[in-house]
């Protein structure tokens, strides 16, 4: 009776912590969605763990920008456009010019996610249903625009805690399906040391996955919304020390998710010679190691990946608005009704095209490193105020950090340039 009751009592435990890891879950949605995962493997199977080293750096600036921009959002009471708005010179153009870049590269990515959400099922659909063949574009567009109503319906009734069980739901289901798929596969030990060697692969591609990789992972849309989520979790100047840790634990968390993917299908593809170009690409290799199952299961991560960012991407949009005029975000006002639904359309074009989704989300990934830098240097110019700050101080080790990140994303930016005028 002790066992059965000590059991349940751990499993209270274990489920408490995990629902008090709040903005954290925001961030792994915004951060590792089907752009990460595709990123991912697309990575993996040409390059091997060669850009390891990218997605470290990355993971690493990501933890310090939300570490300081949700230490920001509870030591001002401020979000953070409205901050620029209000503080900086040319504050407002750089908040205008920061919700278009932001927003045009979330719903490119938008797009893609849909996208690749709907192949997926499809794809298990035509495992166990022959005949479908002949009808991938109209069943994938249907499934798309059940997916994006579902959702579009779910963001009209939610509110914060709401979204934030949703996302904690999938992000789970996803970490542990990817980590199942390791299970089967994984790459040799001296090919991950070596991926900690800064290198950017010297074959068409390898500038566009690098930017990618950035864009996904450094998102500019999990640093400026952190203070808006920080707000909405119901903490305050007293939860410095909560904020801290949520807000490393969920780079740490980012980063595992994220090599542990791209250490799947360097297993399983790099070794055999195969790249990814289709959606079944992603996981048809694991079929000779684990059977059905490992298609399954990759693609039961690869699904909720998608479906834990359709959430986020949507409220992009509305937030950088909330935040822009420093009020909350309400879900029933009209105009979050009106911008979501803009947002739900502009996803189904690249379902109703009949577009390569793995094409669209890497490229969006690549427009998201764009506006970075801006991002960066706002919140520099912001924490080291005294007259936004006050009695506050940031530490040297911090600033170190924040600049290191301005350095990098415009080194990335520059790099996405070069990588677009090959690939256009």
């Amino acid at each position: 009776m002790e066992v059965s009751e000590n059991k349940k009592s751990i499993l209270k435990k274990i489920i408490a912590l995990i629902l008090g890891f709040g903005p954290g879950f925001f961030a792994i949605g915004y951060t590792i969605g089907t752009g990460s995962v595709t990123s991912m493997i697309v990575a993996g199977s040409k390059f091997n763990m060669q850009l390891l080293w990218v997605l470290l750096l990355s993971c690493f600036f990501s933890g310090v920008l939300m570490f300081t921009y949700g230490n920001y959002g509870l030591i001002t009471g401020e979000t953070a456009l409205y901050g620029f708005k209000k503080h900086l010179k040319y504050g407002k153009a750089l908040a205008i010019l920061i919700i278009i870049g932001i927003t045009f590269g979330q719903w490119n990515s938008l797009m893609g996610i849909l996208g690749i959400s709907s192949n997926i099922i499809y794809e298990i659909l035509a495992v166990n249903f022959s005949g479908l063949g002949d009808h991938k574009y109209a069943i994938v567009l249907t499934i798309a625009i059940v997916i994006i109503v579902v959702f579009y319906l779910l963001m009209l009734v939610g509110k914060y805690t709401f979204f934030e069980k949703i996302l904690v739901i999938f992000v789970s289901l996803m970490g542990l399906s990817f980590i199942l798929s390791l299970y089967f596969v994984q790459p040799l030990s001296h090919d991950v040391i070596k991926g900690l060697i800064p290198t950017i692969p010297k074959i068409p591609g390898g500038k566009m996955l690098v930017a990618a990789f950035v864009g996904t992972t450094m998102a500019s849309a999990t640093f400026l919304s952190r203070p808006l989520f920080v707000k909405g979790k119901g903490w305050t100047i007293k939860n410095l020390g909560q904020q801290k840790k949520d807000a490393i634990t969920a780079a740490i968390l980012i980063f595992i998710i994220s090599a542990t993917i791209m250490a799947v299908s360097a297993g399983a593809l790099f070794y055999d010679g195969k790249v990814v170009t289709q959606v079944l690409d992603m996981a048809n290799t694991l079929e000779p190691v684990a059977g059905k199952w490992a298609v399954t299961i990759f693609f039961f991560g690869a699904l909720s990946a998608g479906l834990s960012s359709i959430f986020p991407c949507l409220l992009i949009a509305p937030l950088l608005l909330a935040d822009y005029q420093s009020g909350e975000l309400d879900t029933s006002s009209k105009q979050f009704r009106i911008v979501t639904f803009i947002a739900c359309l502009v996803a189904l074009i690249g379902p109703a095209f009949g577009a390569n989704p793995i094409e669209v989300q890497i490229l969006s990934q690549v427009f998201n490193v764009f506006v970075l830098p801006a991002v960066v240097l706002g919140i520099i110019l912001m924490v080291n105020s005294k007259k936004v700050m006050k009695d506050y101080k940031t530490s040297i080790w911090v600033n170190v950090g924040l600049f290191a990140a301005l350095f990098f994303s415009l080194i990335i930016s520059f790099n996405g340039i070069i990588a677009l005028t090959e690939y256009f």
